[in-house]
């Protein structure tokens, strides 16, 4: 059963560092009667996250209405690669509005042509096409819907099977979940489409087999021969554990997609824009794939996604055939241009790979001292911390209550609860300095050895 954080204020020690400050109970008291009205008024599925009133967020650093201020290990869930409320963003996005242009659904705008022809300009040779939606969610709709009019255009109406990965999360819409690989979320569809299936992603550590071969064995058990597959779809590092596959493997699966007319899709959702130390996560493979999808940190703001690809497989739909109300929203897309051009001009891809080399080193250094770390993945600035009980087997609460700790803290994480559970996600803004990345990571590996310490004790004590 998922937890939930209190909304009731609870003491904590007193925080004042250069980034970080906590001067009240948490929650503040003077802000749960805002969270009061949130819970009256929202679904309870919305009550997930460490409960902070975010007021302000600037940079790396968000701030509550009482004066509280912590360093932000969430990017508000991957978004704000340029850092929150970048000035060149927030500037784009005044402009945008001011001009009284605001919304033109599939009627041409400048906002979007400018953004489109600019992404589209960084993309791999012959991965140029683009098109501009509003979620992650509706960019792997999009993909799923492609990889099947490719299959039936190629093999027939036989050639329909999508491919994707065991504890993989494309998103919460119905296709999207059935192409993720976390049973608990995909229990509501009940009457599962046939022409989904799964395979273990080869992260080395619960997956230990990572070879090619494994995978076509397990296609083959699952009686699912390459002349069935219209596509394999998978995160370019799965999103719950922050896990990549072998460079080798996915070089493997990019030469068997070509031989058999199959379309390989990567999830670049969270991956994207200079997240994994690169400006696009399958770099890392040495690989392009047929089809990507995008969003989280494509505007560091505003709800934006997109589909890219392939101009004979994105264009296999007429004019009309394929739309989304609030394809490349102009005020979106002015905020997408602006953060790209300042991931690019203020080098956020190198900073996010030498960062990201600080950032595993100390986490890999905290795993040999702790025997509830299981493993430490990503690449980049972004890490996956698994906690684990004896066996491999995930400890949800143990990273559940490490994330409460660092939110007492003055460090903020988004809630490892429903991906994995046992996971703890690290995932900074690119802009973070060496500095900042450094005190949170002291804060973090205090949290995490008084929590660890804390579960040990009541274990010895249950255990006489």
């Amino acid at each position: 059963m998922a937890k939930e954080f209190s909304i009731t204020p609870v003491s904590v020690p007193r925080v004042e560092t250069k980034y970080r400050r906590i001067q009240t109970p948490l929650p503040a008291p003077e802000t749960v009667p805002v969270l009061e009205s949130l819970h009256r008024s929202e679904l309870r599925a919305m009550q997930g996250q460490p409960p902070v009133l975010w007021d302000r967020a600037e940079g790396f650093q968000v701030y509550d209405p009482a004066g509280n201020r912590w360093i932000d290990w969430s990017s508000g869930v991957l978004i704000t690669n340029a850092g929150h409320s970048h000035p060149d963003v927030v500037e784009a996005i005044l402009n945008q509005t001011q001009k009284r242009m605001i919304a033109s659904y599939m009627f041409p705008n400048a906002a979007r042509a400018a953004f489109a022809e600019r992404f589209s300009s960084l993309l791999p040779e012959g991965h140029r096409k683009v098109f501009l939606l509003s979620t992650g969610s509706e960019a792997v709709e999009c993909a799923i819907k492609l990889c099947r009019t490719h299959g039936i255009k190629t093999g027939g109406r036989a050639k329909n099977v999508i491919v994707s990965y065991e504890k993989a999360f494309h998103g919460r819409t119905l296709g999207a979940q059935q192409a993720g690989g976390i049973p608990a979320l995909k229990e509501w569809i009940v009457n599962l489409d046939p022409g989904f299936a799964q395979v273990p992603f080869p992260d080395g550590f619960r997956t230990t087999d990572t070879s090619f071969d494994f995978f076509l064995k397990c296609l083959d058990e699952q009686g699912i021969g390459a002349p069935n597959v219209a596509g394999v779809i998978l995160e370019t590092y799965q999103g719950g554990s922050a896990a990549f596959a072998p460079k080798e493997y996915m070089q493997s699966l990019r030469e068997w997609c070509t031989a058999h007319k199959i379309l390989l899709v990567c999830d670049e959702v969270q991956a994207g824009f200079g997240r994994t130390g690169t400006m696009w996560g399958f770099e890392h493979y040495g690989i392009v794939p047929d089809l990507t999808s995008w969003g989280k940190g494509i505007s560091s703001s505003l709800p934006l996604a997109a589909v890219a690809g392939r101009e004979d497989v994105m264009d296999l739909h007429p004019p009309g055939s394929m739309s989304s109300t609030h394809s490349g929203n102009p005020v979106c897309c002015a905020a997408a241009l602006a953060s790209l051009e300042a991931i690019l001009k203020e080098n956020l891809v190198e900073n996010s790979r030498r960062m990201g080399n600080l950032l595993h080193e100390r986490l890999n250094r905290m795993a040999s001292k702790h025997p509830q770390i299981g493993c430490v993945a990503g690449k980049g600035l972004v890490a996956g911390v698994s906690c684990v009980k004896p066996g491999k087997e995930p400890d949800g609460e143990l990273a559940w209550d490490v994330v409460e700790r660092c939110y007492h803290k003055g460090l903020l994480m988004f809630s490892p609860v429903g991906f994995g559970g046992g996971t703890v996600k690290i995932c900074p803004p690119l802009m973070i300095t060496e500095e900042a990345l450094e005190e949170s990571l002291a804060v973090f590996e205090e949290a995490f050895a008084e929590v660890a310490a804390e579960h040990e004790a009541r274990q010895e004590t249950a255990a006489r």
